[in-house]
């Protein structure tokens, strides 16, 4: 979904659209554009993570980028304005300014009086107010009331002997042309922190030179120096004291808080385990390895007890259901979407593989490490985490036996497995060193009662214990 606004003949606003499945808002992860950059119709712009997922969203129009309204780690809700854009640039700005003209603060500051108290803050220090349509306007008694208040600020800065920030004056947004902006950015200067010297209050390169000056040389104006220092800190991960870091929950990390709160008290959760010897699903999974069918994709114990899983779905399919509490029904579900619990930079994810039941070891092997790697670069989109029946949660990789897993929302088990270790296990008659592991099948009390579970759980075991089981009950 694209959303975009049209503020006159030259500005688009890009909105925050809706990126999947009815969200409210989302965070902006980062910005791949600054204000003076030129971009194109389908270029991403930002990079946003809703409570789903991490999504890059695409302008839907040419020209150069006038406004980024929302800084890197701000939540916007959907429907606000992201960023502006000026589509037709060069018709003024590059223009000289005539004398008489008072041009950039007319367009900065059409209502001085009223505007900055329901004006959005701007985060990049320059840019067309939001209620203002149209560029060029006529001289009018609002360009001398402008040119007094510049002068205003200019007499307060002087008379403090040193740059300040930027006024909170009507005037509000500092002016630049597109070359002067670049410069700014370039030497990573604020241009809210630069004192004009041009005509009507306009930054010149001569200006942002002489800010670059005193920022590379010494710090020696505690003023200028203290809001700088402050705004590094303002990150979400490093608020805090020297004793404790306090980190927002947002994003991903707050959609699983909520899931897991409402699973866990609302469908009651049974935990069963068993510790099955799975050596030879690791002999079939080196075997595997160098078969000529399975070149290309990756090979590993996971995938055998996925494909275990199916199979003991297909032979107990009551247990791939969901509750249905507005309707007071139990929705059995005749295809499997098979979701993978995948640990990121982000938090924990649960894509799913859809249709799962019908894929051949082969493709469910190419499904699995598209899943994973798509996952890890944090790329998974909201449709692949929509819509799970069952999930496996592998602990194992962590070095640990076993947990009790929470259900995902909607789903009826999830199935946990543990380490694989060598075991002293009797094999035959006989104490033996073998290949262990522990399994964990969490199940909604509601839908599955304890022999159902139990049936899935043995069936999975038995797979893995005897691989071959799998071409006979398939």
């Amino acid at each position: 979904m694209t959303t975009m606004t049209q503020t006159s003949a030259r500005f688009r606003e890009f909105k925050m659209p809706d990126v999947g499945e009815g969200l409210t808002e989302a965070e902006i992860l980062k910005w791949f554009v600054q204000p003076g950059d030129t971009v194109a119709d389908g270029q991403v712009v930002c990079e946003v993570e809703t409570a789903k997922a991490a999504v890059e969203l695409p302008i839907p129009f040419d020209g150069v980028v006038h406004e980024l309204r929302f800084p890197e780690g701000t939540t916007v809700d959907v429907g606000q304005v992201i960023i502006s854009v000026d589509v037709a640039p060069g018709s003024d700005e590059e223009a000289p300014v005539p004398a008489p003209v008072q041009e950039p603060v007319e367009a900065a500051a059409p209502a001085p009086a009223d505007e900055p108290k329901g004006r959005t803050p701007v985060l990049v220090g320059y840019g067309v107010a939001e209620s203002s349509t149209k560029r060029r306007p006529r001289k009018g008694s609002a360009a001398p009331e402008a040119a007094v208040v510049a002068a205003a600020v200019q007499a307060e800065l002087n008379g403090h002997g040193a740059p300040a920030p930027a006024p909170e004056a009507p005037v509000g947004r500092p002016l630049a042309k597109p070359p002067v902006r670049k410069l700014a950015k370039d030497l990573g200067i604020d241009l809210a922190t630069v004192v004009p010297t041009g005509k009507d209050g306009i930054i010149t390169r001569e200006d942002v030179h002489a800010a670059a000056a005193p920022a590379a040389s010494a710090p020696a104006q505690a003023p200028v120096a203290e809001p700088a220092t402050a705004s590094a800190p303002e990150t979400p991960a490093t608020a805090g004291s020297a004793r404790e870091t306090r980190i927002p929950v947002k994003g991903v990390r707050k959609a699983i808080a909520q899931a897991m709160v409402g699973s866990a008290f609302t469908a009651p959760h049974v935990t069963e385990f068993v510790t099955v010897d799975v050596t030879r699903t690791m002999k079939l999974v080196a075997e595997l390895k160098e078969d000529k069918d399975m070149a290309g994709v990756r090979v590993n114990p996971l995938l055998i007890i996925a494909k275990a899983l199916l199979v003991a779905i297909k032979r107990n399919p009551e247990v791939n259901a969901a509750w249905d509490e507005a309707n007071q029904e139990i929705v059995q579900k005749h295809y499997v979407n098979l979701g993978i619990a995948a640990a990121t930079p982000r938090g924990l994810i649960v894509p799913n593989i859809k249709d799962a039941h019908d894929r051949t070891l082969p493709q469910l092997a190419a499904a699995l490490g598209e899943l994973v790697a798509t996952a890890r670069d944090g790329k998974t989109s909201p449709a692949a985490m929509a819509g799970g029946t069952v999930t496996i949660t592998n602990v194992g990789v962590f070095g640990v036996d076993t947990g009790t897993p929470i259900l995902n929302p909607g789903e009826s088990a999830i199935l946990a497995v543990g380490a694989i270790k060598l075991q002293p296990w009797v094999h035959k008659g006989k104490v033996k060193p073998r290949q262990v592991t522990t399994l964990a099948l969490s199940f909604d009390h509601r839908l599955v009662d304890g022999e159902l579970g139990s049936k899935v759980l043995a069936d999975v075991a038995a797979i893995l214990e005897q691989p071959k089981r799998l071409i006979t009950w398939a």
